[in-house]
């Protein structure tokens, strides 16, 4: 079974500094049709002004990924941890026993544009780590690379969760197929661009949700940046 999520259906908060999206029900925004999807508990679309961001604030047993799209987002963290994320980057932060962090743009122009995905783990009270790696577009230019997994695999960032996230990037004659276990769920969500998905045409913000599907295919691409999530049930 597929089903949309569209982009305009999403929960939307505007700060001023910060203009959020929310896939899923977060802060203000409730919506018991959407809660999550497996272990799938958030996906925020943010834009940060220049000079704004989070502040100081604690997570506990959360596995936490940021992926930047445009722009750069500076990072500091109680482990003594500081980087900047830039596009391609993949960001894992495990808050496990508990962590605090700050996300900042720390530009003089010019916002940054991020998803953050908040993933429940299958271990809790770990002990927090911090982990980033960058993965160059050609990687991902017409596949779908894997990013982050519970093993590691093919130098990803490694998840304290039972999910595996991959990101492609597709444009004209570009395409991708991913067997898929039907005992699964997987996830599909357009980050850019315009896409076609196992039919169903989808634009930035959109998603597709797959329950009891064996086989993903992404092709017609405009300049699209896709994640993928293989999902425990």
């Amino acid at each position: 079974m597929l089903t949309l999520r569209p982009s305009d259906q999403r929960g939307f908060a505007d700060h001023g500094w910060l203009q959020s999206f929310h896939s899923f029900s977060f802060a203000d925004y409730h919506d018991v049709q959407h809660m999550g999807f497996g272990p799938l508990r958030v996906i925020n679309d943010d834009v940060i002004a220049a000079g704004r961001g989070f502040g100081m604030h604690g997570h506990r047993d959360m596995e936490i990924v940021t992926y930047v799209l445009q722009g750069s987002l500076a990072h500091k963290d109680s482990l003594g941890n500081g980087a900047s994320i830039l596009p391609g980057d993949v960001q894992r932060m495990s808050a496990g026993q508990g962590i605090l962090h700050s996300e900042f743009n720390d530009a003089a122009q010019g916002s940054t544009h991020l998803l953050q995905i908040w993933i429940e783990p299958t271990v809790r009270g770990i002990k927090p780590s911090y982990e980033q790696k960058h993965f160059s577009a050609a990687d991902k230019r017409g596949r779908l690379r894997v990013v982050a997994s519970p093993d590691g695999r093919e130098d990803s960032v490694t998840l304290h969760a039972d999910a595996t996230l991959s990101v492609g990037l597709f444009d004209g004659d570009e395409g991708a197929e991913l067997a898929l276990n039907p005992a699964r769920k997987a996830y599909v969500h357009v980050a850019l661009g315009e896409v076609v998905v196992n039919g169903q045409a989808l634009k930035a913000g959109d998603a597709l949700k797959f329950e009891g599907e064996s086989r993903l295919q992404i092709g017609q691409g405009r300049q699209a940046e896709v994640l993928v999530f293989d999902l425990a049930a």
